[in-house]
């Protein structure tokens, strides 16, 4: 599949019903998770791999997976609303993936990769959450692809040092936020955001 016919059936995938500000529900743009997935595929980590998607949203790197050879696929997040909205699009198009309802610091699940974009940490709330990601990662993949703002890069690259891990690959791109919550005072915002390919150096058994 090219890149740009997988962007096309992205930007199908639903996105949230009544986002929720406190866990920063913005949909990944699929022009983004279409780079990612690809970069996944260039790097082996995706075709006949079990893939986990962290924080999944409404599915759409579940999706991108899936439909370009990923052995299996499960997603996981904590709002049950969005798991049922990728639940029912997923028995829509036929696609078998399995889309579960966790908390990040709760779930268990060994695969080969995590596809993940943790909340960015704007609300007080979720200030060092992406931590928990990273480190829910780091016990259930060997490889992790992870979005994090960019002025944030230098406190991950050494989180990733102290837990013996390795930065193998990194992107930048523009992340446009629309306007959906009341206390949004512009249209459209644009975040440097940063894709981390970060190697757990751990063989995990599934």
């Amino acid at each position: 599949m090219k890149k740009k016919k997988l962007e096309i059936f992205l930007q199908k995938v639903p996105s949230f019903v009544n986002p929720n500000p406190n866990l920063e529900q913005y949909l990944t743009p699929a022009n983004i998770a279409a780079d990612i997935i690809f970069i996944a595929h260039q790097f082996a980590d995706i075709d006949n791999k079990i893939i986990i998607d962290l924080g999944c949203g409404t599915g759409i790197f579940s999706f991108g997976a899936y439909i370009t050879g990923a052995k299996k696929v499960i997603g996981v997040d904590i709002d049950k609303d969005c798991i049922e909205i990728a639940k029912k699009y997923a028995k829509k198009i036929n696609h078998e993936i399995s889309f579960l309802v966790n908390d990040v610091n709760s779930f268990q699940g060994k695969c080969d990769t995590i596809l993940m974009n943790p909340p960015f940490g704007a609300q007080k709330s979720n200030i060092n959450i992406d931590r928990i990601f990273i480190d829910k990662g780091f016990e259930n993949a060997s490889v992790l692809y992870s979005i994090h703002l960019t002025k944030t890069i230098p406190f991950i690259e050494k989180l990733i040092e102290v837990k013996g891990g390795e930065i193998t690959f990194s992107k930048k791109y523009k992340f446009p936020i629309k306007w959906i919550f009341n206390f949004h005072k512009k249209k459209v915002v644009n975040y440097d955001i940063t894709l981390l390919r970060i190697k757990t150096n751990k063989k995990l058994k599934n």
